[in-house]
């Protein structure tokens, strides 16, 4: 009755032979979309009939005794009463789900042996058999996909035709070995031109996910335009295009990037190819945010979800709400970005997009950046730089370090990481060396950060841009004027950091203007304010009025200790004080951040770089000296860190660490909601409230000479 399934087959007429014995039973079938689920389940009712069972697909049929009642993708805990009443009533439950429940005995389907998917594809070659079993891992359903249409034993010309049609069954980034395989050998054959153009181009797209790869995918890319330019086929040409633009996503050719994307959209119109015209209207969306013309972007990312839905596409509707999504975010509409991104879930789930897992993840981690929420991001970033090496998840994390107040932390992998991006390439290749600026700029070294400084520099004027713009994190030229100041060029940061803002400021970022205004504003001596600013309650809410700025907000945590602060310009305050609103709290005996012994060992080792750092500089060694003045800096960083007034070991305990978070996180939170609606009073207040263990109002450049409270 079906091929490979015999375990399965006897499991359900196990189940089948209880139920006619009188004695109900229920099996879960568990298995991926395509595993055959539906296939087992039609066989069953036909065994159950054979057997002169009744046969229901739904709980609620009328009935009692022994019968078969098939209940298809219930969810793990889905219907369990009704079906236990189901099986005390003398019923066989057969139930088909994606992933296992706790209830009942589970059946798990497996891919088919090559020898069954054979035998399910008796009219194909032992080549295109053994091509379909690679590229679907053996599950039935997509194996009979990818083989309907073929010819009957079409051999080398069916394997060809296979590796060009096939989907990826990796996420983006993530590597399909079996596709790489089979496409590495139909390039080794000898192919007319247009056919082998498709191969390679289709080959180099496939080995983005190897970052060492990237001087093969650039040879692959360019030698497959040559053909196709040569066969003369628009269709083939405009493919082609398409896949050299996704192998390269090199960030020096975004002007490249939009006239190709624009050949390709006139090429697939040429061709009638409605799809590939999707692809160059995205294309052209991608750069034109990457050159900053917002407005033109918007205007293409509406044009490709229209023609989306006009072609009955439900997977670019999902791309062009995931890229709304981002443009909301760029504008800081937060909210609306939380709404978008929740419809992408749903959108890309129905859709069956494999990245729609990727792509959600990646708007919330930003949302949680702009709503002061980084600490939550780290660990995630961490998992996915082990599942992904070589795609920079780690220096995401850095940064998340660092805007969660761990600096220290996040300087010490910018020394780990430079090399290695500086050295990459690839679709997170500009947003990795931003995101290292930006921590670089925090405290890293001359060298680190003059590396950074200039591997950015061609790229000024532009936005930073990840991926597919799937994020977007802000003007290069904020980055530079940042990388600038930590150099001591304080001209050059501000030349940077004004055209930022007015590039901000012409884009309605307000995010990033009230960010980039706020580190301008460092830059200026502080000079005298007239006028007060207040901070007041009224009728339960919070009242905020500076200057020509108002805003009211809802009562939070944050604003209490947003208060507390201004109350005290240039004091300390303790974590636990500001959180408690005083002084007194009884604490557990604290440990020691370091214990003598490391202190001691951080010190010897101390003196030992220095003496080594003497003996480089009498040679003349500029790269030791660099490499050792780096060591000894962490170290310094660390015994600061770890040290409290007066050289005192500094101690923490679990309390206080906790204090700390909160007020970081509850007081970025309010800096976060202020800045669409108060960007200047905004700005002052990032540049002005220090985090940590102790937290402290320093009044900044740009803030008033009081606040009234």
């Amino acid at each position: 009755m079906m091929i490979g399934r015999s375990r399965e087959l006897a499991a359900v007429r196990r189940l089948l032979d209880r139920t006619v014995a009188g004695a109900g039973d229920r099996l879960t079938v568990v298995g991926p979309s395509g595993s055959g689920k539906t296939a087992l389940a039609d066989a069953a009712a036909e065994l159950a009939r054979r057997r002169g069972l009744p046969v229901s697909r739904s709980p609620e049929a009328g009935g009692a005794g022994p019968r078969l009642v098939i209940l298809d993708g219930l969810g793990p805990a889905g219907g369990s009463e009704r079906v236990d009443q189901l099986v005390l009533g003398g019923a066989a439950v057969l139930v088909t789900a994606g992933t296992a429940g706790t209830a009942g005995r589970h059946l798990h389907l497996t891919p088919l042996p090559e020898a069954e998917l054979a035998a399910l594809l008796p009219e194909q070659s032992p080549e295109t058999v053994h091509a379909v079993w690679l590229l679907t891992a053996g599950w039935p359903g997509p194996a009979l996909d990818l083989a309907a249409g073929l010819p009957p034993g079409s051999g080398e010309d069916a394997v060809v035709r296979i590796v060009l049609a096939a989907p990826s069954r990796g996420e983006f980034l993530a590597v399909d070995t079996a596709l790489i395989r089979l496409l590495e050998d139909a390039a080794s054959r000898v192919l007319p031109p247009a056919v082998r153009a498709r191969v390679l181009a289709r080959l180099a797209g496939e080995l983005l996910g190897d970052p060492s790869a990237a001087a093969r995918r650039r040879e692959l890319a360019d030698e497959a335009v040559r053909l196709a330019r040569s066969a003369g086929d628009s269709r083939t040409l405009a493919e082609v295009l398409d896949g050299r633009l996704h192998a390269l996503w090199d960030p020096a050719a975004a002007h490249e990037r939009l006239a190709t994307a624009s050949e390709i959209v006139g090429l697939s119109r040429r061709a009638g190819d409605a799809g590939l015209e999707r692809r160059g209207l995205f294309w052209r969306f991608v750069a034109l945010v990457e050159l900053a013309d917002l407005d033109a972007a918007e205007a293409a990312l509406v044009a490709y979800a229209r023609a989306g839905e006009r072609d009955g596409d439900p997977e670019a509707m999902a791309v062009a709400l995931s890229r709304q999504a981002v443009l909301a975010l760029i504008r800081g509409r937060l909210d609306l970005a939380e709404t978008l991104t929740a419809e992408v879930t749903v959108a890309g789930q129905r859709a069956g997009l494999a990245d729609t897992g990727r792509l959600t993840a990646s708007l919330r981690g930003r949302l949680a950046l702009l709503r002061g929420e980084a600490a939550g991001q780290v660990e995630p970033l961490w998992a996915l730089a082990r599942r992904l090496p070589g795609h920079f998840f780690e220096v995401t994390a850095a940064r998340a370090l660092a805007e969660s107040g761990q600096v220290t932390e996040a300087l010490l992998e910018v020394e780990r990481l430079v090399p290695a991006v500086l050295a990459g390439a690839g679709p997170r290749w500009i947003g990795a060396v931003a995101d290292l600026a930006l921590v670089a700029s925090l405290g890293g070294t001359p060298a680190a950060t003059q590396a950074l400084y200039d591997a950015l520099l061609p790229y000024a004027g532009r936005l930073v841009i990840w991926g597919g713009a799937n994020t977007v994190t802000g003007p290069v030229d904020d980055y530079l004027g940042r990388l600038a100041a930590r150099l001591g060029r304080p001209a050059q940061a501000r030349a940077h950091l004004d055209k930022a803002i007015e590039l901000e400021a012409r884009l309605g970022a307000l995010p990033w203007l009230a960010a980039t205004r706020a580190a301008r504003a460092g830059l200026e001596p502080a000079a005298p304010v007239t006028g007060a600013w207040r901070l007041v309650r009224d009728d339960g809410d919070w009242v905020l009025e500076a200057g020509r700025e108002h805003a009211r907000l809802r009562d939070v945590r944050g604003l209490h200790y947003l208060r507390t602060l201004l109350a005290a310009p240039g004091r300390e305050i303790a974590a636990l004080d500001l959180v408690a609103g005083g002084a007194g709290l009884t604490l557990t005996p604290p440990e020691p951040v370091l214990d003598t012994a490391a202190r001691a060992a951080y010190r010897k080792r101390l003196d030992e770089l220095a003496g080594r750092l003497e003996d480089a500089d009498r040679a003349g060694d500029v790269d030791r000296a660099t490499r050792l003045v780096a060591e000894r800096q962490a170290l310094v960083d660390e015994l600061r860190r770890a040290a409290g007034l007066g050289g005192r070991t500094r101690r923490h305990n679990a309390e206080a660490e906790r204090a700390r978070v909160n007020a970081t996180r509850a007081l970025r939170t309010v800096l976060t909601r202020l800045e669409p609606l108060v960007p200047i009073a905004a700005a002052h207040l990032r540049a002005s409230v220090r985090t940590g263990s102790f937290f402290r109002y320093e009044p900044a450049a740009g803030g008033p000479a009081r606040w009234q409270l």
